[in-house]
């Protein structure tokens, strides 16, 4: 079974109208060019260090606008979307969510993020996620049409056993909506993704920030779409837009079947 897959590369900023119109205008052209399931990057609406902004900012998972907006495009299109990570508001704070959408525009399931990015970098650049966003506690897996996907979201792709458990609940593709720092993505983006996919025998899709943004943080861009045998079927370096790959779902089955590493625990 095949089906064409679109990660979006952006720069997101503070400003989530605009962050959801880049969205759509990416979306639309990726939709043109026979995109049946489309992937963002984490931040994907609201890209901010500042707590109070974050908090301000943070949406309803129900009532705010830009995921109504994003329904509606999965809706009119009938395609699968995956909005790859953004805040969104619960009871106890803020947690850093991506949200699966189906083509009925519905909300099919949700990820929150498990693993907090708390660094201190050689650089100077220190992040601690922990104290802004609640952290996940659950593994998420969904069943698309053309076979399971497994939710993760940026600095959970350290964590190979994340990944392992989604593999062995059904999980054929990973997704791994990222905002690798320039620093930390030039030294190990390629080859953390490319290990996920070969010791899981399993598609990754790694749709990412890109650039300077507003607040001076450097993203390093380089989405990604990987096959399951670690091969890069595509990749955009740098700047805003897209890429698109077709995915072919046998070839999941044939590696496993190959080379049985999956089934020893």
């Amino acid at each position: 079974m095949k089906f064409n897959a679109a990660c979006l590369q952006l720069t997101s900023n503070n400003i989530p109208k605009e962050n959801l119109e880049t969205v759509l205008i990416r979306s639309e052209k990726a939709f043109k060019e026979g995109a049946q399931f489309i992937l963002t990057p984490e931040n994907t609406f609201l890209l901010t260090l500042d707590h109070k902004e974050l908090i301000d900012k943070a949406e309803d998972i129900e009532q705010g606008n830009q995921i109504k907006e994003i329904r509606k495009f999965s809706k009119s299109k009938k395609i699968w979307f995956l909005i790859g990570g953004t805040p969104i508001k619960i009871s106890k704070g803020v947690v850093n969510r991506s949200i699966l959408i189906n083509p009925e525009g519905n909300i099919a399931c949700y990820y929150d993020k498990i693993h907090m990015f708390d660094v201190n970098l050689p650089n100077g650049e220190v992040y601690k996620e922990s104290d802004k966003f609640i952290s996940g506690k659950d593994l998420v897996t969904a069943d698309l049409p053309w076979g399971k996907i497994g939710l993760s979201i940026c600095y959970d792709l350290r964590f190979p056993n994340h990944y392992r458990s989604l593999v062995k609940q059904g999980s054929v593709f990973l997704t791994v909506p990222s905002a690798f720092t320039k620093n930390t993505g030039t030294r190990h983006w390629h080859t953390l993704l490319k290990a996920r996919a070969i010791e899981n025998f399993s598609y990754v899709l790694a749709p990412a920030q890109t650039g300077k943004h507003h607040n001076g943080r450097e993203t390093f861009g380089h989405s990604i779409i990987i096959s399951p045998d670690g091969n890069i079927l595509k990749e955009k370096e740098s700047g805003v837009g897209y890429i698109i790959s077709e995915i072919e779902t046998d070839l999941v089955k044939d590696l496993r079947s190959q080379i049985p590493s999956l089934s020893i625990d």
